[in-house]
């Protein structure tokens, strides 16, 4: 507490003691006790009821908040993995028809009648000479 603070506190008798300057510490001997005037009691059981009822409010809310949290977590999680485990159906799918289109060009060149040649048909035809231009 500032030096400040602490003279106008002794001075209005809030508290008595000595400020021990080695320790830097204010030792204090008497403080002015906070009790209630006869009247008083009801009015501070009300009080800290209601301070209770609010508390309890705030416990409950907080405790709806922290559940709701925790179910917009998991639900994220769970939307999280299914979106990573369609990608990897996507990319699966996608792999497999790269295969199949790479597979199919390979069909496509090797299994046209006019893409290879058959050896016998070759054989059986005769060549044609070139004639030399003049």
């Amino acid at each position: 507490m500032p030096k400040k603070h602490l003279d106008i506190v002794s001075r209005i008798g809030i508290v008595r003691g000595k400020l021990d300057q080695m320790r830097r510490c204010f030792e204090i001997q008497f403080a002015a006790g906070r009790d209630l005037r006869p009247g008083q009691l009801g009015s501070m059981i009300q009080t800290l009821s209601n301070w209770l009822e609010t508390s309890d409010n705030l416990l409950i809310s907080i405790q709806e908040k922290i559940k709701w949290a925790d179910t917009m977590s998991e639900l994220d999680k769970k939307h999280r993995k299914e979106v990573e485990d369609r990608v990897e159906e996507v990319k699966k799918s996608i792999s497999t028809k790269q295969a199949e289109v790479d597979f199919r060009g390979l069909e496509d060149i090797y299994s046209e009648p006019a893409g290879v040649m058959d050896y016998e048909e070759d054989r059986s035809r005769p060549k044609r000479r070139r004639h030399p231009r003049c």
